[in-house]
């Protein structure tokens, strides 16, 4: 046995078969019962002929399949390849090519992007289509094939790629291998307690852990936070609860939680916490609350929570605990905080620093903005792309750090506090302002549901800051009150100087700004 996610999965299987691993609207299974329909699927995969290191392509919306896929996957040693299901045809084409993927599942409404751009996809030879669409449709695939395990030996050196299209620029595939993203990325197999040793402690100790985790990941399976979350789940030995859906609704995640006594759930940012606490206060106000009474923890992760949507959110769940984490899919989790001011530090182990332009760690409570890393249990790079690979991942004093973009400064006791991303800090006038601070002040107002802040040519200050909002139903906004109120928040030179008022803010299905779109809009409103 190894640290390979399939061997682990395997292990609880065997030592705790009855146990309720997941719940997908009508799908109850057990960890047997999983374990059974992903190794269907693996059978079913090697007999189409899918082989040790193919990638196979994940073109689906959240639902017991995604799950099932990972886990039949990782059995064969093939590669899953997380594809975003909002990808039109030149977006998906590109994808395909660039993870050179000889397989692909889809869900049947996709169908039509699917042919239309596997036309230019030589490499790809099989498409199953939950539902139908495919060349062989999946419950048909799994029902034909044989529930045994008779799969070669695996290994922690096989490969687990997440693309991640973070906030700019195009999909980029991260490539970990099984053993570090355990380490790095699952909590060592052990949830709130040292890592494991070695991989036979994984299964007795979340078969005999006292309280076991119902978790419910309100994030798409597109994103790596989701899929983490589910396998955290799984490995405390607890249960991974998706709600099926082609969107977020907040209304179908409080029922969920309620009926399945979720005590554990993960969100991304005020995209959907602010839903979420509408949501809650809507059914107050209706006479029909939801009882989240089970609730215990909410954690953020991939997008910081703004302190007026947190604080919106622990109104209606007051005895809730509401957690933003911190990580990268090229880093792994780094970090949590328990409360948020404007800004949110983070509590942080030894593994991460802030290192300045000579590439030394920043001193404490210095002020100096520098770029966070990470050392230790990291990704072999991103596929297909040396050049981003040497850039990004960096060898500093014989150690190996990641370098992902973000930039932070180090306070006084220690903690970290994340400002941004750098390809999106706006340069006005040479001041650096972070979107994501303005963001925040411009969603404390009330006319304000969403907003994105980002930078436009401007010929006296470089960039100009512009504020893309949506507002709320019958709430005319303007320049001069949104900028007035800024300024009782920010200092003078983050304020924004213009203004695009859009019906709908677009964001990435894992709840992050799409700050591409964003620049169009604010574009377009200077044409």
């Amino acid at each position: 046995m190894t640290f390979n996610l399939a061997d682990l999965f395997e292990s609880l299987a065997d030592i705790m078969p009855e146990r309720l691993a997941a719940v997908a609207g009508d799908h109850r299974l057990t960890f047997q019962q999983l374990d059974a329909r992903a190794n269907r699927l693996a059978n079913a995969l090697r007999e189409h002929g899918v082989r040790a290191g193919d990638h196979v392509g994940l073109y689906l919306h959240n639902g017991i399949e995604f799950l099932e896929c990972l886990l039949g996957l990782f059995k064969l040693r093939a590669v899953p390849i997380n594809i975003n299901y909002r990808y039109v045809e030149s977006e998906l084409e590109f994808l395909m090519k660039n993870a050179n993927l000889t397989a692909l599942i889809h869900g049947y409404e996709l169908s039509a992007t699917v042919l239309a751009a596997a036309r230019n996809v030589p490499s790809l030879r099989l498409r199953v289509g939950v539902g139908g669409g495919g060349d062989v449709e999946y419950e048909q695939l799994l029902a034909t094939s044989s529930p045994e395990r008779s799969f070669e030996a695996r290994s922690g050196d096989d490969l687990y790629i997440l693309y991640t299209g973070g906030t700019t620029g195009m999909p980029r595939g991260v490539m970990w291998r099984h053993e570090d993203v355990l380490f790095a990325g699952l909590q060592g197999g052990n949830p709130g307690g040292p890592p494991i040793d070695r991989p036979e402690a994984l299964a007795p100790l979340a078969r005999d852990r006292p309280a076991p985790m119902v978790l419910l990941t309100a994030a798409p399976f597109v994103h790596g936070t989701a899929q983490w979350a589910a396998f955290i789940a799984l490995f405390s030995g607890g249960t991974a609860v998706i709600v099926p859906s082609r969107s977020y609704e907040p209304h179908r995640v409080c029922q969920a939680i309620q009926a399945e006594n979720v005590n554990t759930l993960v969100i991304v940012g005020d995209a959907m916490a602010r839903p979420l606490a509408e949501a809650l206060a809507q059914a107050r106000a209706a006479g029909t609350p939801h009882d989240l009474s089970c609730l215990r923890v909410i954690s953020s992760s991939g997008a910081f929570l703004s302190p007026v949507v947190r604080q919106q959110l622990q109104e209606q769940l007051p005895d809730t605990l509401i957690l933003d984490n911190f990580g990268a899919t090229e880093a792994g989790h780094q970090g949590t905080a328990f409360s948020s001011g404007e800004v949110v530090a983070f509590y942080m182990d030894e593994s991460s620093a802030v290192l300045g332009e000579d590439l030394r760690p920043v001193q404490p409570g210095s002020g100096v903005i520098g770029r966070l890393a990470r050392r230790g249990r990291l990704p072999l790079g991103y596929y297909n792309d040396p050049e981003k690979t040497a850039a990004t991942f960096l060898v500093i004093d014989g150690v190996r750090w990641v370098l992902p973009g973000d930039l932070a400064t180090v306070e006084k006791d220690g903690r970290i506090t994340v400002l941004g991303r750098g390809a999106v800090c706006i340069n006005s006038g040479g001041e650096k302002v972070f979107p994501e601070e303005v963001e925040a002040a411009l969603k404390a107002h009330p006319a304000i549901r969403d907003a994105v802040v980002v930078g436009v040519p401007d010929v006296h200050w470089g960039e100009r800051v512009t504020a893309v909002i949506e507002p709320r139903p019958n709430h005319p906004v303007s320049l001069e009150v949104l900028g007035e109120h800024c300024r009782a928040l920010l200092s003078g030179y983050k304020v924004p100087r213009q203004l695009r008022v859009v019906d709908h803010i677009v964001r990435h299905p894992s709840g992050k700004p799409d700050y591409r779109w964003a620049r169009s809009a604010a574009t377009e409103e200077r044409a």
